[in-house]
C-alpha cells in the first residue's frame, strides 16, 4: 500500500467518505510523502519531517474518519486522542506523553497481530498435537507389566519387556492415527476433553500501573512476572475451543516479545500518527487570572511532542520527530489564531472542511461502501426481513437531517444516524415476530414516523 499515488489514495478515501477533497488531498500528499521520504538517502531523510495537519470544520463532517481511513490504509499505527483530557504537568489528570504511550500499545498489537497471522499454521499443528496427547496419551514412559519371574530371570524379562514395549507403541501410534483423521474431519469437534493452559498475571499486576510507574518507563509487569511463579489451571472445553484456546496459546509462545516491540517502536516512529481533536477548545490565550491548566499550559505541554522529543516509556525510549500529527476542531468560537504561536507554526497545512448540505447527506445515505442503509439492511436481513428503501424516503431522511441540523445544533452526517433509528425504531423492535418479510420503506413511511417532530421547532430538539 506503501505505493500509493496521491490520486489512488484520494479514489480509496471515496469510497467511505463523501465530498471533502481538499482534507483528502492534503492526508493524500501526507502518506505519498512518507514513501519518498523512504526512498532517500538516510542522511537527508534525517532532515525531512513531516508536515502536520490541521483541519477546521464542525462536528460530523469527516475530519477522523479521514484521519482514520488513511492510517487503515497505509496499515500505520493510529490513535485518537482528545486534547481536553490533558492537563498541566502538575496537575491530577493526563498528561500529553500519555499519547505516544497509547500509540505504542497500539503498534505493538498491530505486529504482535501479524506475527501470530506468520506463525498461525504451526501453531495450529502445535495446538492438534497437544490435543491428540490428551485424547490418547503416549505410551512413553509407562512400565508394562511386569512379569514375576523377572528377578529370577534377568535376560528374558527384558526381551519380554521390550517385546511388550514396541507392541504398546505399536498399537499407540496405529490408534493415535486414526484419532487424528477424525479430529481433522470435525468427528470429534463436540467432545469434552480437560486442558491445562497457563494463567496469566495480568490482572493481579495492573494495580501496580495506576501508581504512575508506567509514567516513569518503567515496566512493572515485567519486573514482577519474572519473579512470579508461572501457574496452571485445568478447564474442561470442547475439542473445538480446546482448538483455539492452544493454538492461541502456542501462537504466543512461538512470537518473539523483543522482536516485535523492537518493530513496533520503528514503525510509531516513521509511520505513527496521532489526531489530536478538540484542540480548539484549548486554543484560549494565556490566562492571567490564575493558573492555565488545561488551555495554555497544555499548549506548551504539547509542543515539544510535535517538534520531536523522547518520550520514555515501559517498553523504551520512543522519538516523536517523524510521526504525524493530525490536529482538528470545529473553532466555532475561537480560531486557529488563537492557538500559541510555535503550536500554530507546528501545523503548516490547513484545510477548512465544509458543512454538510441536503444533497451531501443524501449522498451519504447510498454511495460509500459502509453506508447506513447498507448497515441497517445487513442487521435487520439477521432477522430474515428484507427492506428496501424508495428513492423519495432516502430524500426525505436527507432533507429532515438537515432541517434539524439547521434549527438545532449542527452535528453533521451524525444527525442520519438519529433520523434512521427514529424510522426504523418500530420495525427493528417487532422484526423477530414480523411475519411479512419484505418491507418497502417510502416516503409516507417516513414522514409518519418522524415528520411531526421535525415541524414542531420545540420537538425537533429531541432528536439528538
Amino acid at each position: 500500500m506503501d505505493e500509493l499515488t496521491p490520486q489512488q489514495i484520494v479514489a480509496e478515501l471515496d469510497r467511505f467518505i463523501v465530498g471533502q477533497q481538499e482534507a483528502k488531498r492534503a492526508v493524500a500528499v501526507a502518506l505519498r510523502n512518507r514513501y519518498r521520504r523512504r526512498r532517500l538517502p538516510q542522511d537527508l531523510q534525517d532532515e525531512i519531517i513531516p508536515k502536520n495537519i490541521i483541519m477546521i470544520g464542525p462536528t460530523g463532517v469527516g475530519k477522523t474518519e479521514i484521519a482514520r481511513r488513511m492510517a487503515k490504509l497505509v496499515k500505520a499505527p493510529f490513535v485518537k486522542v482528545e486534547a481536553t483530557r490533558f492537563t498541566e504537568v502538575g496537575y491530577v489528570g493526563k498528561d500529553v506523553e500519555s499519547m505516544v504511550r497509547d500509540l505504542i500499545e497500539v503498534a505493538i498489537r498491530m505486529v504482535k497481530q501479524e506475527k501470530v497471522s506468520e506463525v498461525g499454521e504451526k501453531a495450529d499443528r502445535l495446538a492438534e498435537e497437544r490435543i491428540l496427547d490428551i485424547l490418547v496419551p503416549s505410551s512413553k514412559g509407562r512400565k508394562p507389566t511386569q512379569n514375576p519371574l523377572s528377578l529370577l530371570f534377568g535376560e528374558m524379562s527384558e526381551k519380554e519387556e521390550k517385546v511388550e514395549i514396541d507392541t504398546n507403541e505399536q498399537n499407540t501410534r496405529m490408534f493415535r492415527e486414526k484419532v487424528a483423521q477424525e479430529l481433522r474431519s470435525g468427528v470429534l469437534e463436540e467432545r469434552q476433553i480437560e486442558i491445562e493452559i497457563e494463567e496469566s498475571h495480568q490482572q493481579s499486576l495492573d494495580v501496580f500501573s495506576l501508581g504512575g510507574m508506567e509514567e516513569m518507563g518503567i515496566n512493572v509487569q515485567d519486573m514482577l512476572g519474572n519473579f512470579l511463579p508461572k501457574k496452571r489451571k485445568k478447564r474442561s472445553v470442547t475439542v473445538r475451543d480446546a482448538r483455539r484456546i492452544l493454538a492461541q496459546e502456542e501462537a504466543q509462545n512461538l512470537v518473539d516479545m523483543d522482536e516485535v516491540i523492537s518493530q513496533a517502536i520503528e514503525r510509531a516512529e516513521q509511520s505513527g500518527i496521532i489526531f489530536l481533536d478538540e484542540i480548539d477548545k484549548i486554543s484560549g490565550r494565556e490566562n492571567t487570572s490564575g493558573p492555565d491548566v488545561s488551555r495554555g499550559g497544555v499548549q506548551r505541554d504539547i509542543l515539544p511532542i510535535i517538534e520531536g522529543s523522547t518520550v520514555m516509556t515501559k517498553h523504551g525510549p520512543v522519538k516523536t520527530d517523524y510521526m504525524l500529527f493530525i490536529a482538528a476542531g470545529a473553532f466555532h468560537v475561537s480560531k486557529p489564531s488563537d492557538l500559541i504561536p510555535e503550536l500554530q507554526g507546528r501545523f503548516p497545512i490547513r484545510v477548512e472542511l465544509q458543512s454538510l448540505e441536503r444533497n451531501d447527506l443524501l449522498r451519504i445515505l447510498r454511495e460509500p461502501d459502509n453506508s447506513l442503509i447498507r448497515q441497517y439492511t445487513a442487521l435487520l436481513q439477521t432477522e430474515r426481513v428484507d427492506i428496501e428503501f424508495t428513492t423519495d424516503a432516502l430524500e426525505e431522511i436527507a432533507e429532515m437531517a438537515y432541517i434539524v441540523n439547521t434549527q438545532a445544533e449542527n452535528i453533521g452526517a451524525r444527525r442520519l444516524h438519529t433520523i434512521l433509528e427514529k424510522v426504523l425504531e418500530d420495525l427493528s423492535f417487532q422484526a423477530s415476530e414480523l411475519h411479512q418479510k419484505k418491507i418497502v420503506i417510502d416516503k409516507n413511511y417516513v414522514s409518519e414516523r418522524i415528520g411531526g417532530l421535525v415541524a414542531d421547532g420545540n420537538l425537533s430538539g429531541y432528536i439528538l
